[in-house]
């Protein structure tokens, strides 16, 4: 193939991947395989001359196609760094000038707009030159403040993204009928794509926005590190930042890379960005390709890769699907030994060719030095197995097809499959269950495709399974112990966590508080059993009853009842006689530090013994707002004010009801 039809092939493929990366599509390929043929199609166009129009080496980035808001031109055009993986390049680039080091975070690129200290809109990126207007998701966005206190024009310019943690719980919790995401940038675009209808969902997925740089300021504030201290003085989100010079750099890079080599990192990202502190010097320079020659400089890591030889495939069930994971012969990289890397689903494996034997040689690397992945595959055979029942439960499976993407993947066509149920586990073991620690997600997981676990009593057997569990990844004797012994801490429980731990719909721990408060300990088990309700109880009403009781009327839920009532011991409490306490009808939500109160906790437990309750979140229900920092531009604050809802201090709370 001559140099002009490879530059024509190598700009097809990745203005398909780019398409795919920033439109909330499935994979095309990896990072690692992306930043390969770009460096290919440099090198070609470096040494041909042959440059076509629509080379990712002369745009900004694939144009995003999400969300219903219109079309905004930037005020400023967002270009992209010059990535580059030298670090003598690195060090020219610096010179004899005072830089900073970020994080480049793998997310979506917002462009956040301030006049007279209000947000007057909120664009994506988009190509660069214009992105479309997601102002009316704004108020769900953590890290992106509505008002600030400054009253001029302001543009500044972060990073929505979605931690791994919250990533993993939502793909785990996943509805069945929606499909998982392939990461949390993939995450974070999908959810930028919801309409106004569903805008709430961007809190429920924890989005979070992280402001990296000042864009424009009428004040003269010179400095790009000033201008970073300026924004988290007005409580936006900003990343993590180092002050450092080009003598210095390979060390203090060294040193971030270690944080995202060890784990330590949460949020997903795919390098590290150098800019200059004379933000006067930086808006020098000229636009090369899509590329602003003083802007900054992105660090990319040379991912590491390392062959091996597919042992066998296994077969992972969570809430969504039944997913593929390659289990290899044991290879080391970034510091760690690794065995096993996730295939995504049957889509994938067809794409790498994985085979079913030992002959099938994979190449795995560590996608931005945390997570496993499979980038080729050379398979003796071609052929694999898909299993036609659940490994968890054994009922058949099903292939689905995406109608959005054509993506194929497997799931448990039984209901009441415990994979699908995870999130009711790690209620069950929260702190506002069961509070035993130890118990991750991740941890789980893995207990219910073992088969250790199938109902939430089985938590409290699980020594019994030492022997296998002690030998897996992630454990040894010494986590063992500790997960065993705080286990056994929790065998005594205070009703309403019961309660709540029991995941009965439309009961959380507001409605246990009252259901216990009126009834108590031994009451409330009675209720049950005689079918009798609770509609009486202030602020359960019929329908949260009937949900008590339609819970209890299933056998598989008394059984279970009855095995965790074995197993555990309720601490019995009488019920509360209410005689007109000091906050008696009235309702506040507390928030923020509090000082004559040990914590939020016990200020909330003095409300309610005083016949009030406490809700999370401000509402036209709500009769006071308790905040010590009353003047604050909080959500909640603005919430408040916006319903005339009195907002008033620990101190003014005290003179009214204590």
């Amino acid at each position: 193939m001559n140099d002009k039809k490879r530059i024509e092939e190598l700009v097809e493929q990745l203005n398909q991947a780019s398409e795919a990366y920033y439109n909330d599509k499935d994979e095309v390929m990896s990072n690692y395989e992306w930043d390969a043929l770009f460096d290919e199609l440099t090198e070609l166009e470096n040494r041909t001359g042959y440059i076509l129009e629509n080379s990712p080496t002369q745009n900004t980035g694939y144009e995003e196609s999400f969300g219903e808001g219109n079309r905004e031109v930037h005020e400023f055009p967002a270009l992209s760094l010059k990535k580059s993986k030298d670090m003598t390049e690195l060090q020219k680039w610096a010179g004899d000038r005072p830089i900073w080091l970020s994080w480049k975070l793998d997310g979506i690129t917002l462009v956040a707009t301030y006049d007279q200290g209000k947000l007057s809109k909120l664009v994506t990126r988009g190509n660069g030159t214009a992105g479309n207007n997601i102002t009316y998701l704004a108020q769900y966005i953590k890290g992106l403040p509505l008002e600030v206190s400054y009253q001029g024009h302001m543009v500044v310019r972060g990073e929505a993204t979605i931690s791994y943690d919250d990533f993993n719980r939502l793909n785990d919790t996943m509805d069945e009928n929606e499909e998982q995401y392939a990461n949390p940038r993939n995450l974070v675009a999908g959810t930028l794509a919801l309409d106004s209808k569903r805008a709430r969902e961007v809190s429920e997925r924890a989005v979070s926005f992280n402001a990296f740089t000042l864009v424009h300021i009428d004040d003269n504030i010179v400095s790009w590190g000033s201008r970073m201290q300026y924004l988290e003085d007005m409580k936006f989100t900003v990343v993590d930042r180092e002050f450092t010079s080009a003598e210095e750099l390979p060390e203090t890079i060294g040193k971030w890379t270690e944080k995202v080599r060890s784990g330590a990192m949460n949020l997903p990202v795919d390098g590290l960005v150098i800019a200059f502190d004379d933000t006067d010097y930086a808006a020098t320079g000229s636009v090369t390709g899509h590329h602003a020659t003083n802007a900054g400089m992105a660090f990319k890591w040379q991912d590491k890769s390392a062959e091996t030889i597919l042992d066998h495939v296994e077969w992972s069930c969570a809430a969504a699907s039944i997913s593929p994971v390659a289990v290899f012969d044991m290879v080391r990289l970034e510091g760690t030994e690794v065995r096993r890397a996730s295939l995504c689903n049957i889509s994938e494996m067809k794409r790498l060719g994985i085979g079913a034997d030992r002959k099938t040689k994979l190449e795995i690397i560590k996608a931005n030095m945390i997570i496993p992945k499979c980038i080729r595959a050379d398979a003796g055979e071609t052929t694999f197995t898909i299993p036609e029942r659940c490994p968890v439960c054994g009922a058949p499976t099903e292939i689905r097809i995406s109608e959005k993407t054509g993506t194929e993947t497997l799931h448990c066509t039984n209901e009441d499959c415990t994979a699908k149920h995870i999130q009711k586990y790690t209620r069950f073991v929260s702190k506002s269950g069961m509070d035993i620690d130890g118990l991750s997600e991740m941890t789980i997981k893995k207990f219910i495709n073992e088969g250790f676990i199938t109902d939430f009593a089985d938590l409290y057997d699980i020594e019994q399974h030492k022997d296998a569990i002690v030998t897996m990844d992630g454990f040894g004797e010494k986590s063992f112990a500790n997960m065993i012994r705080s286990i056994e801490a929790r065998r005594t429980v205070e009703p309403v966590n019961f309660i709540y731990a029991l995941c009965i719909p439309m009961i959380g721990l507001d409605a246990a508080k009252k259901i216990i408060g009126a009834y108590g300990t031994a009451a409330f088990f009675e209720r049950l059993e005689n079918g009798e309700g609770f509609e009486n109880v202030d602020g359960i009403g019929p329908e949260k009853s009937n949900s008590i009781l339609r819970w209890y009327a299933l056998e598989k839920n008394q059984l279970l009842l009855k095995k965790l009532l074995e197993r555990v011991q309720v601490v019995n409490v009488e019920p509360v006689e209410r005689s007109g306490g000091k906050c008696e009808g009235l309702t506040f939500v507390i928030t923020g530090d509090v000082h004559h109160y040990k914590n939020r906790k016990e200020f909330t437990a003095y409300v309610e013994a005083e016949g009030g309750s406490v809700t999370g979140s401000v509402s036209k229900k709500t009769d006071y707002l308790v905040n010590n920092d009353n003047t604050s531009q909080s959500k909640k604050n603005l919430t408040a004010q916006k319903n005339n809802i009195p907002i008033i201090t620990e101190d003014q709370f005290l003179e009214l009801f204590g």
